[in-house]
Formats: structure tokens, C-alpha cells, sequence
């Protein structure tokens, strides 16, 4: 109220300066005296308003002050009444479960029995294939096995029951039954599946798998051997009225399978031999067809001689011995020397057609193992680098080489083989050949000789 005071003062002695100043121009003293009464008159209606404003203002917020005063103590009593609440909960929630342990008794083992066989259960028939077959039943197991503080009832007891029956039961039955399958492509589509027990699940193309994680049947990325397959062919397709049937099952319930899409197939391990097993092919090739080629030769012209030692009289200059013979008829009035050498140089122009290419069946057989020693080499010097910069924390980096070193051994060894007996089989028939012209020769020589002492 002072500050007021003094405010309006301090305008007062403004305005007075103020209209001081200006009665040096004015005409009266009284024009000057009646503008002054003027904006005296102004200036305390302007200064009764804002005091006026201020008292308002001051009100109004000792007001909201007693308003907020009054709402702090209603929500004081309100927190002390909800703390005395919770204190009292808690002690009910303590009695109670203090009744509930006595009312329980024993059935508080029960629960945890019950809800550890149903979390082994859940583990076991999730991934059971004969979930294919009876889909949902994970559902009921997931929700008991879970931790719950809740007793189970009479209903939940059959249901746990009803599924490891159920289990139990279908582990010793074959059944078909229809089912949708995931193709390898992508596609599904209904099927009929063959499930023997908790094994395996067949269909028409061989084995199946269940994928517990999406629910689906599909087919096995890679199927076991022909004759593997072949035996689940044979019980799809009986009846069962045929007995007992043959058939190859995967006791670990697919994990052997599984096992097989990782397994190398013939193919793969022979392109595990690289450069130098496509090379030992290509020579056993060329080996193998050389030797065919030279016994269909050699059987022709045994043949031909064959039936040239039948008719020795009229010599045939398409067979080696008709050749000789004519050689032999050609000279026969000449001495037992002459006549020899020239039947050993006509023997000596036949050896050449006779002997041509079976060296090289007996050089490729000597150079094949060379060939596989040599891809060992490689592969280790590869496994060796590899092992300097990775190491041998992965066993796997390493595979590809050490594949190359065994493959190409093995790859080497097996085209020797083949190529050792093709080249005795040859070498043996050519010389069968060479010995019957030779052993004409001495006879024709002998006949010569008697001529002349006769």
C-alpha cells in the first residue's frame, strides 16, 4: 500500500512539472489550474482501477492456495488409508496361503509331478512324428508344463493321460493316413503317409521328415541308398494281409536321416578329385576303349586264321597266316636258311599291326597311380595353407582338400586295375595269335628241312 502511495505521489510531482512547464505558454493562470484538476482527475481513476486489479489478483491466488492446501490433506488421508489397506492385504494373502498349503496337502506334490510329466511329455511329443497324425496335442502339454499356481483338475489329469496313451499306442502301430506335404518346390499337397511307429513317416517317393517348428511333413532333402528306398516302396505298397515286410527304420527317430542330406554322393566325391581325377578318367577312357578296340581286332583275326588252319592249300592274304603261307609258297623251292628268314621277316611285318596299342593300356595302368599320387600331394600342400591361415579350429575348411588327396589316390588305384587286366587280356590274346603263326613257321620250316634230306 506505501509503494502505491508513493507511485501516485511521484505522478503528482510529474504532472505538476509537467503543467508547470506548460503554463509558460498558456494565456491564465486558469487554463493552467483547470488542465491540471484535468489529468489529476485521469490519473486517480487509472490508478483506483489498477489498485482495484491488484486486490483482485491477491484473492484469487490466496483462493487456489486454500484449494491446493485442502486437495494435499484429502490425498495425505487417502495414502494412509491405502498403506493401513495394503498392510491388511498382506496379511491376508499370508493367511490364506498358509490355509491353502494345509487344505493342499499332498496334492502340492501331485501338481509338481504332474507338471514335470507333462513338460518330459510336451519335449517328447512336439517333435514326435505322430504329431503329423494327430496335430494340437502340444497345445494342452505347453499350457500344463508351464508354471501355474493353480491345481490341476479332473478333466486336465484325462487329457495328460489320454496323450501319453495315446502316444504309447501309436509307437507300436503302421498306419496310413492323409496328411498335406510340403514339396521340395515349395508346393503342398495332399498325401498319403505311412507312419511305422515313432520312427518314420513314408511316402510314395521314399522317406519323409516332420518339422516340428512349423508343423509340416516334407520329403527328405536326400534320400538313402536305391536299395534303402526300394524296402519303403515295398511296405507302402503292401497290404496288410502280406505279413511281415522288410523295411530299413531310423531308430533315432530321423536324426540318421538327417544325417544322409549331408552325406557326398558318388558324384560328388568323384568332382572332389578336381584336375587330376578328370585327368586318370580320360586315360582310363582311352585305356578301356584301346583295349576294346584291339580285342574286337584280335578276335577277327583269330578268327580268320582259324579258319585259315582249315584250308592251309589256299592261302588268304587277308589274315596274317594266309599272308605267311603265301610267303611260305613263294619261297618253298628255296634252301631251309632262306626260307626261314623269310618267313621271320614276314612274321616280323605281321608283330606291329599285332602289338599296336597295347602298350599304351599298359603305360596308362602304370602312369594312373602316378596320377593319384601326385593329387594327394596337391591336396595336402592346399590342407597345409589353409591350416596356416585359418587354422585348425574348423575341420571343415580343410575337407574339400584332404577329399582331393584321398579321392584322387583311390580315383588312381581303381582306373589301374581295370587297365592292368584289359592289358593281360590283350597282351595274352596277341600273343596267342604270334604263337600260332610262329609255331606254322617252324612247321613249314620242318617240312622244308625233310624235303631236303629226302
Amino acid at each position: 500500500m506505501k509503494t502505491i502511495i508513493k507511485t501516485l505521489v511521484a505522478a503528482a510531482t510529474m504532472v505538476c512539472v509537467a503543467s508547470f512547464a506548460q503554463a509558460q505558454s498558456s494565456t491564465t493562470l486558469q487554463d493552467l489550474l483547470q488542465k491540471v484538476k484535468q489529468e489529476g482527475t485521469v490519473q486517480s481513476r487509472v490508478n483506483e482501477q489498477r489498485e482495484a486489479e491488484f486486490r483482485k489478483d491477491r484473492s484469487d491466488k490466496q483462493g487456489l492456495l486454500r484449494k491446493a492446501q485442502s486437495e494435499l490433506r484429502a490425498e495425505e488421508a487417502r495414502g494412509d488409508r491405502l498403506a493401513n489397506s495394503f498392510s491388511a492385504n498382506e496379511q491376508t494373502l499370508v493367511d490364506k496361503e498358509v490355509e491353502l498349503d494345509i487344505a493342499t496337502g499332498d496334492l502340492g506334490e501331485m501338481f509338481g509331478v504332474v507338471r514335470q510329466a507333462s513338460a518330459d511329455a510336451y519335449g517328447r511329443i512336439s517333435t514326435s512324428i505322430v504329431s503329423a497324425q494327430y496335430p494340437g496335442r502340444d497345445v494342452f502339454l505347453g499350457e500344463m508344463s508351464k508354471d501355474s499356481k493353480g491345481l490341476p483338475n479332473i478333466s486336465e489329469l484325462r487329457e495328460l493321460w489320454f496323450s501319453l496313451q495315446t502316444e504309447m499306442t501309436a509307437s507300436g502301430q503302421v498306419e496310413k493316413f492323409e496328411t498335406e506335404v510340403l514339396n521340395l518346390d515349395g508346393g503342398k499337397g495332399m498325401q498319403t503317409v505311412l507312419r511305422i511307429g515313432t520312427f518314420n513317416l513314408i511316402g510314395s517317393q521314399g522317406y519323409l521328415v516332420y518339422d516340428d517348428s512349423n508343423g509340416t511333413v516334407q520329403p527328405l532333402g536326400r534320400q538313402p541308398d536305391g536299395y534303402q528306398v526300394a524296402t519303403t516302396q515295398d511296405i507302402f505298397n503292401a497290404a496288410a494281409s502280406d505279413g511281415f515286410v522288410p523295411v530299413f527304420v531310423d531308430p533315432s527317430r530321423g536324426a540318421i536321416l538327417n544325417l544322409f542330406k549331408q552325406k557326398a554322393t558318388m558324384i560328388e566325391r568323384y568332382h572332389a578329385g578336381g584336375p587330376v581325377g578328370y585327368t586318370i578318367t580320360v586315360m582310363l577312357a582311352i585305356g578301356l576303349l584301346i583295349g576294346l578296340y584291339k580285342f574286337l581286332t584280335l578276335s577277327t583275326i583269330g578268327a580268320k586264321m582259324s579258319k585259315q588252319l582249315k584250308n592251309i592249300d589256299s592261302p588268304n592274304t587277308k589274315n596274317p597266316l594266309g599272308r605267311i603261307l603265301s610267303v611260305y609258297q613263294a619261297n618253298k623251292a628255296a634252301d631251309v636258311e632262306s626260307l626261314e628268314l623269310k618267313l621271320d621277316e614276314a612274321i616280323l611285318r605281321e608283330l606291329p599291326s599285332i602289338d599296336r596299342g597295347i602298350n599304351i593300356i599298359k603305360i596308362f595302368a602304370a602312369i594312373a597311380p602316378l596320377l593319384g599320387l601326385l593329387g594327394t600331394v596337391l591336396g595336402m600342400i592346399e590342407t597345409f595353407q589353409q591350416i596356416t591361415l585359418f587354422g585348425t579350429g574348423d575341420p571343415r575348411i580343410m575337407a574339400g582338400s584332404i577329399s582331393m588327396a584321398l579321392v584322387t589316390t583311390a580315383q588312381g588305384i581303381i582306373a589301374a586295375l581295370p587297365l592292368i587286366l584289359v592289358h593281360s587280356f590283350v597282351a595274352a590274346k596277341a600273343k596267342s595269335i604270334v604263337h600260332v603263326l610262329d609255331e606254322q613257321t617252324a612247321g613249314f620250316i620242318a617240312t622244308s628241312a625233310e624235303s631236303e634230306k629226302a
